[in-house]
């Protein structure tokens, strides 16, 4: 899908979401975003646009964090946030415990921004050689599905490794100490350790996954307030192009806010994909064959449909 092809895709769910109406005080007096230290939503929140955008329309942001995709989506699943992004692998596990989630849109794939690390002195070279090592991750995360894609090609399984789950901040501690023999993570997490620590990348998402990161609301949210989405998704493309344009800039602003280093920030933005794009099908049947792995694999309770929960932004018709 060429340039030309993606901006108007993005043109017409933008144009269906405005021409539904309004927002107004009364169907979203506050947007509660969920956010991790990654991504582009770090960078809309140090802008500010967004927020001074919605304050017109009446609707106060409010920015949540979280450490990472699966407890994020369980605050969208409890209603504690309306809107977050998460990498490939959480919605699924979400969608599987039931949550009532519909993806957005996404951005494009960024293979390298997640990986398998091994400390910097690690007699492992090869993924084959992780057979019956202990393996730090953190459950359902987009790494989860990188780990068994990167298992089956080296002609290993999830069961062959002992996953040891662990949220980031706990993996990388445990990383440290040796107590795992390898550390599956994202970025900026990533980038840090490899910078900070000199951990080695056994394989990156190169040639195993595409590592989309996906846009998500409650179907509720979604159904009301598709206004403040075409806003949002706005925004998120406006940032992005900034952000592809004035890297030292952006690097500048969002490194105090992830507490890391600016050439640590630096590697972590320019592994990622900037962009938001409508789901294709193409894009709606890799995140099904994600959902049927997991399922195969007896990981998630019960098959699911993707198609089922995507973003169809409703019409304007008049009346009669």
């Amino acid at each position: 899908m060429n340039k030309v092809t993606l901006r108007r895709g993005l043109a017409a769910l933008l144009t269906a979401a405005l021409s539904f109406g309004a927002v107004t005080q009364a169907n979203a007096a506050d947007l509660r975003i969920g956010y991790q230290k990654y991504g582009t939503l770090v960078l809309l929140k140090a802008n500010g646009e967004l927020d001074r955008r919605l304050a017109e329309q009446g609707v106060n942001v409010r920015w949540i964090e979280f450490p990472a995709g699966p407890q994020l989506l369980e605050g969208l699943n409890v209603g504690a946030v309306d809107f977050g992004t998460t990498g490939e692998t959480p919605p699924v596990f979400a969608q599987a415990a039931g949550a009532d989630l519909l993806y957005v849109a996404h951005e494009p794939p960024a293979p390298t921004s997640e990986a398998i690390l091994v400390p910097s002195d690690s007699p492992i070279t090869s993924v084959a050689e992780l057979k019956g090592k202990r393996i730090a991750l953190n459950k359902g995360s987009n790494v989860h599905y990188l780990l068994v894609r990167a298992l089956e090609q080296a002609g290993l399984s999830i069961d062959d490794i002992t996953p040891v789950y662990l949220p980031p901040a706990d993996a990388r501690a445990a990383f440290e100490r040796n107590s795992v023999d390898a550390w599956v993570i994202w970025d900026p997490f990533q980038s840090a350790a490899e910078q900070q620590i000199g951990a080695r990348t056994l394989a990156n998402g190169e040639g195993l996954v595409s590592n989309y990161q996906f846009y998500l609301s409650t179907r509720s949210y979604a159904r009301d307030n598709p206004q403040v989405l075409q806003i949002l998704l706005e925004e998120i493309e406006a940032i992005g192009n900034w952000t592809r344009h004035n890297p030292d800039e952006a690097v500048a602003q969002v490194a105090p806010l992830l507490g890391l280093s600016p050439e640590i920030t630096r590697t972590a933005l320019l592994r990622q994909g900037y962009g938001p794009r409508p789901l294709s099908p193409e894009v709606i049947r890799a995140q099904q064959d994600i959902a049927d792995t997991f399922y195969q694999l007896k990981l998630i309770p019960r098959e699911l449909n993707i198609s089922e929960v995507v973003w169809a932004p409703p019409t304007h018709t008049a009346a009669n």
